[in-house]
């Protein structure tokens, strides 16, 4: 067997429980992208409203990356040594949290307050990533693309509920516009909670506690530092361009309204898909998948350029969630490959560390260059990590096609 390739798992779940871990994996994944949906929908109009600088309105939304990125390896760590199970129910508790703080923060217009309100939803999305992989634990090699997969696709209806969600509550608690919209949100996480507590997983192995080989070696593969560019490149661009997106709609004119549709049909873009991405993945390669997605970045930046009527945004966005579908999926399968079953909370929450990482990068600097110089600035300056992602996995991809070749 090649080194890194993932092993046949040996204790594979029996068939019943494995699809219902996957139905309730993806109806919590629907529920907590509702979440996710909602905060971003509205944190940088409260950002706006409540900070002390315009500069200062994507913030909130930069500090829930933040929460993501600066939870990702506690989480991986508990869910190494007490079962992923513990990671989950801390998580929706973040989510409970991050609904609670919001409402607060918008009745006493407290712009601090609902950046923690951020950090937390961040923890809570920090869980929230884990959950395709999740799927595919005590799954066959063979078909754990295709878990990870349906567990994404759950987002589907994320994309449905979450702006309509925003759009029935915002204006329910007079004169506070959106503080009905985070109680809700509140009680959306607690039922995700409830949900979660039936999954049942394999329960961590001593070999899972010890972590197997050195992290090191790990990460140096080929085609993990391909995985982890990938995904963290899919992942920056589409938040970097969706932060700064429902702002630049309302800076040209746009109702809030058309925003909201504009974040739920890229929402949808980013999970319908995920139905057939695991077989695409399976039939062509991950590899090929996540080029795919770059490609569809692009041409998302691409149409942007095209005007700033309401279809040019929504066209960026939806080419922007199916981009990101293709390019998020292709990279997770392609981390599968580099661990050994042991290793596998370790390897993945540290390459979900290093995405959500510079996801941050990209969120802190979207709203500097949308205030300083425009949607157009914006979108220009997505093809440069756009060029890295796909050299990088180009040259993976062919390093590969050579050793199977040698072999």
């Amino acid at each position: 067997m090649t080194p890194g390739r993932t092993e046949p798992v040996s204790d594979e779940l029996p068939e019943k429980v494995q699809r219902g871990n996957i139905r309730r994996l993806s109806i919590a994944q629907a529920l907590a992208g509702a979440n996710t949906v909602v905060f971003y929908a509205t944190g940088s109009i409260v950002g706006n409203a409540l900070a002390p600088s315009s500069m200062l309105a994507t913030l909130p939304i930069s500090i829930f990356v933040v929460g993501m990125a600066a939870c990702i390896l506690p989480m991986g760590a508990l869910a190494r040594r007490h079962g992923r199970n513990a990671a989950f129910l801390l998580g929706t508790g973040a989510g409970v949290l991050t609904g609670l703080l919001g409402m607060l923060a918008v009745l006493m217009g407290s712009f601090w307050l609902f950046c923690l309100a951020g950090f937390f939803g961040g923890a809570y999305a920090a869980v929230v990533q884990s959950f395709r992989f999740a799927a595919a634990d005590g799954v066959a090699a063979k078909r754990r693309a295709r878990a990870l997969s349906l567990v994404m696709a759950g987002g589907v209806a994320a994309g449905v509920v979450g702006p309509q969600l925003v759009t029935w509550t915002m204006d329910l608690w007079p004169p506070h516009l959106f503080a009905a919209t985070f109680v809700v949100q509140a009680a959306v996480a607690a039922v995700a909670a409830l949900v979660l507590m039936g999954v049942k997983l394999p329960p961590p192995t001593s070999e899972e506690i010890a972590g197997g080989r050195p992290l090191a070696e790990i990460v140096r593969q080929p085609r993990f530092v391909a995985a982890a560019i990938s995904g963290a490149v899919s992942y920056m661009l589409m938040n970097f361009l969706m932060t700064a997106a429902p702002l630049a709609m309302r800076l040209c004119g746009h109702s809030q309204a058309s925003a909201n549709l504009g974040l739920q049909w890229h929402v949808i873009a980013m999970y319908a898909p995920s139905f057939f991405t695991g077989s695409l993945i399976a039939r062509f390669g991950a590899g090929r998948v996540a080029s795919a997605g770059l490609a569809l970045i692009g041409l998302s930046a691409v149409a942007g350029l095209g005007g700033i009527e309401v279809a040019h945004f929504w066209g960026s966005l939806v080419l922007l969630g199916l981009g990101w579908n293709f390019g998020f999926l292709g990279a997770s399968a392609l981390v599968l490959e580099c661990h050994r079953p042991e290793e596998k909370t370790r390897v993945q929450s540290f390459n979900d560390f290093i995405v959500f990482g510079l996801m941050a990068i990209g969120s802190f600097s979207s709203g500097g260059l949308l205030s300083a110089y425009g949607w157009d600035t914006v979108l220009w300056v997505s093809f440069v990590p756009l060029a890295l992602s796909a050299v990088a996995l180009a040259m993976a991809m062919r390093r590969q096609a050579a050793r199977a070749y040698a072999g």
